[in-house]
């Protein structure tokens, strides 16, 4: 198989099972650090002919991180394409499987111990409520029906803006502090937030790091995930 990922979490999951398939992948696909591959550009706007001109045998994307014309301008080159739909953890394992599937490749042992892994996680001891900013300038956050909303709530962590009608709302700043969340909850990407960039726009509320790779991506990084997140969001509660 030749296969081209155009979904960081999905090349992730694709070279950890199915070495050697990958022939390209974006220049946000990160993981592994390792990785040689052609670089075909953005998931927003990639390189439509360097992926062509790749001759993969199936592509890799997804619903919401690429868009639609350019999954359609592949099909017209002749390209098969695979696309993912992803909105909750379950979702995130059947979708992940097919991806596996697809590129040839058996039931890896690291989906295993993902699923078991979110399996394990003990119900909440309380819940929380939290805003979970995504960008800022504007700002943007976490609205209905999204990954990682399910992940955060999986963990005891109900969003406020979860029945908003838009998925990524801009909500003003002024709103955000409003509506007095018990937690603010930023993660490193898409927007890059840090201690010194982020947590100043949200005096006197506990703020909550997280790694976007944990809360955003299906794939390697989910076995860790109830981990890594839990232990960051305990953190900034205490």
């Amino acid at each position: 198989m030749r296969v081209v990922s155009l979904v960081p979490s999905l090349t992730e999951a694709i070279a950890r099972s199915a070495p050697g398939a990958l022939v390209g992948a974006t220049d946000w696909c990160t993981h592994p650090a390792d990785l040689d591959v052609e670089r075909i550009g953005g998931t927003k706007n990639p390189g439509l002919d360097r992926i062509v001109a790749l001759a993969p045998d199936l592509v890799i994307a997804n619903e919401e991180e690429n868009r639609a014309p350019d999954l359609e301008a592949l099909r017209e080159a002749g390209l098969q394409v695979l696309v993912t739909e992803v909105r909750d953890v379950p979702q995130a394992f059947r979708e992940l499987a097919r991806v596996v599937e697809a590129c040839g490749a058996l039931r890896p042992r690291w989906l295993d111990e993902a699923e078991e892994a979110w399996a394990a996680l003990a119900p909440p001891s309380r819940r929380t409520t939290a805003v979970v900013p995504i960008w800022r300038r504007p700002w943007m956050v976490l609205g209905r029906d999204t990954f990682a909303g399910d992940v955060l709530s999986r963990l005891g962590v109900d969003h406020l803006y979860v029945t908003h009608e838009d998925r990524y709302p801009r909500i003003p700043l002024e709103e955000l502090r409003a509506a007095a969340p018990d937690l603010v909850v930023l993660p490193d990407e898409p927007y890059r937030f840090t201690p010194d960039d982020g947590p100043e726009a949200f005096p006197g509320l506990p703020c909550a790091l997280v790694s976007g790779r944990h809360l955003t991506w299906y794939g390697p990084s989910l076995a860790e995930a109830p981990r890594a997140l839990g232990e960051a969001l305990r953190a900034a509660l205490r």
